[in-house]
């Protein structure tokens, strides 16, 4: 076993010393800005996991019945990799079900969950209609028009 320099220590242990003085100046600077990030996390969490749990059921079924027509071997192989396929989906469905109230017990009410495609209800950039507007699913149409297209 070969000896790490003592020069090389040292300076891994400079960087990782400067790395936690610049996030903790950074983070005690811009509080509103790590609660506007977890909301985004979080809406991204309730967007993406169940399409990514239901893609690694359609994935695990595939494998599974693929390993049903070949020898013993990939059979047993392929039922394990499907098992862990659909373990992976319930650990999805997991997160996706218990990570907003965490995150909102955490952070409080200033975290938000909802899709980060639409912030508000209305407008996919976030922003509000206007008060000569109204929203009509997902983006803001003049007063007095009568349909949504």
């Amino acid at each position: 076993m070969t000896k790490v320099p003592q020069k090389y220590i040292f300076w891994a242990a400079a960087a990782f010393a400067l790395f936690l003085l610049c996030g903790a100046v950074f983070a005690a600077s811009s509080l509103s800005t790590i609660k506007t990030a977890i909301s985004s996390f979080c809406g991204d969490l309730v967007t993406l996991l169940p399409v990514a749990t239901m893609m690694m059921v359609v994935v695990g079924s595939i494998i599974y019945a693929s390993g049903q027509i070949m020898g013993a071997e990939t059979r047993a192989r392929a039922n394990v990799w499907a098992t862990a396929a659909l373990a992976g989906a319930l650990v999805g469905m997991l997160i996706t079900a218990v990570a907003p109230p965490v995150l909102t017990t955490i952070y409080g009410s200033a975290v938000s969950c909802q899709s980060s495609a639409s912030v508000d209800g209305c407008s996919p950039a976030g922003t509000a209609c206007t008060a000569d507007s109204q929203c009509c699913s997902n983006f803001c149409i003049p007063y007095g028009t009568d349909t949504c297209a």
